[in-house]
């Protein structure tokens, strides 16, 4: 444990356990939804299920190990999304896409390796890190209430879902259970609150396991089923853009958003930063090697982190529960199945993340507008990097009319420039 340096992170082995728990529990769905997406796109769900939990341990291992930091790695939504929408508009076979995958992760690797990363947080202004941190923060809290069945983007009048519905219901319930136990200091509510909701679900019927709880050997995984020549025969290189760019934004946003949440950030930069975005880089190539899309730092690890995790031993533990729902696939699904249960979490840990919005400069624009760009752009997008792109390409371009162009890092002007193209003439993942 020496390794972790738990008394000068001023976390225990118990919470370092819970928080990895209630990271585990709030990404878990990944498992099958990322195979769900990816089977349209013709890879088999078996191959996509390993090839998942492979990535996620790998990244998640060395963000543990080499970068000491409670964030947890795995396939990206979105990305996964990006994926399949290029299989099936342009033609192509999905060992095709892996290939372009497999090629924009060494290309991550090779700028994880330089200090470009590292620069690029410093190069963040306060106001658009704590922006970026909210905005995360309101973007899951929509993915917590549309999981919740409280928010409905479909209904034709306004926008609130059916709340007399089982999931709504459920939802409430364990929101109301989690919000006590936070307001009464009780150690471990957010994961004592989605067990206490677990076990609701069962009882109602909403989390039924069928036939027991079977625990058999997982699939073969399948390795190396890509074709690297058909990227080049068939041009794909802006698609390699469009992974590189979205899950260098995606990875960074994340992890300054949680890092700011835990504390982390010292005078503006990362601590041991080139080890963490190694994480995702080394598991967006492993993955494509096994069959499925990038990976990225998960904004759920902020429920860990909002659980008391602060070292690499909640990432540890993360990993080992996705290395054990290997052989537990039917209580994973139905706790990945059943979003009451986790959704109620990411509601509260939404409210968490804004905490940094009292940090923000309010009384000067060119400071407080792009923030508030970013922040409301992330979840009316339902997209980190389109609000880190919006927030991006307003901050230089706030400085730059109100004569103070000189305060921004050149970097910046770089990214406002590509975002702007990029937004123009490619659909953001």
């Amino acid at each position: 444990m020496k390794r972790f340096n738990l008394v000068g992170n001023n976390t225990t082995v118990r919470t370092e356990v819970i928080a990895g728990f209630t990271t585990f529990l709030s990404m878990v769905y990944i498992v099958f939804v990322n195979p769900t997406i990816l089977q349209s796109a013709g890879i088999p769900f078996d191959q996509v299920f390993m090839a998942t939990i492979i990535a996620a341990v790998v990244g998640t291992f060395i963000m543990a190990f080499a970068a000491n930091y409670p964030i947890a790695i795995a396939p990206g939504m979105g990305l996964n999304a990006y994926f399949a929408s290029v299989v099936g508009s342009q033609g192509l076979s999905y060992q095709i896409v892996l290939g372009t995958v497999f090629i924009a992760g060494l290309l991550f690797m090779l700028l994880s390796l330089t200090n470009f990363r590292e620069k690029l947080i410093e190069a963040i202004p306060n106001s658009l890190k704590y922006g970026i941190t909210s905005g995360i923060g309101l973007f899951i809290a929509f993915i917590g209430l549309e999981m919740a069945g409280i928010l409905d983007k479909t209904a034709e009048e306004g926008l609130i879902g059916d709340l007399s519905s089982p999931t709504a219901l459920l939802s409430l319930s364990g929101l109301t259970i989690t919000l006590i136990l936070l307001a009464r200091n009780v150690k471990g509510a957010l994961f004592i609150g989605m067990i206490i909701t677990a076990f609701i679900a069962y009882f109602t019927g909403q989390m039924p396991f069928e036939g027991g709880i079977p625990v058999g050997l997982p699939p073969a995984p399948v390795f190396m089923d890509m074709n690297i020549f058909g990227v080049f025969s068939n041009s794909l290189y802006i698609v390699i853009f469009a992974f590189l760019l979205v899950t260098i934004f995606d990875t960074t946003g994340t992890l300054v958003g949680v890092a700011e949440q835990g504390g982390f950030m010292k005078n503006g930069s990362l601590p041991n930063a080139k080890s963490a975005l190694m994480a995702d880089a080394v598991a967006t190539t492993t993955g494509s090697l096994f069959g499925t899309s990038p990976s990225t730092a998960y904004i759920e690890s902020t429920t860990g982190v909002a659980a008391g995790g602060r070292t690499g031993l909640t990432s540890v533990v993360v990993g080992m529960l996705f290395i054990v729902s290997m052989f537990f696939s039917p209580i994973v699904k139905a706790i990945a199945t059943t979003p009451a249960i986790t959704a109620p979490v990411l509601i509260i840990v939404g409210c968490f993340m804004i905490e940094g919005l009292s940090r923000v400069d309010w009384k000067t624009f060119d400071e407080s507008f792009p923030a508030y760009a970013t922040l409301l752009a992330m979840p009316l997008t339902s997209s980190i990097a389109t609000g880190i792109a919006v927030g991006f390409i307003s901050y230089p371009l706030m400085k730059l009319v109100s004569g103070k162009g000189k305060q921004v890092h050149w970097l910046l002007y770089i990214f406002a420039v590509i975002f702007v193209i990029y937004l123009l003439f490619t659909p953001m993942a």
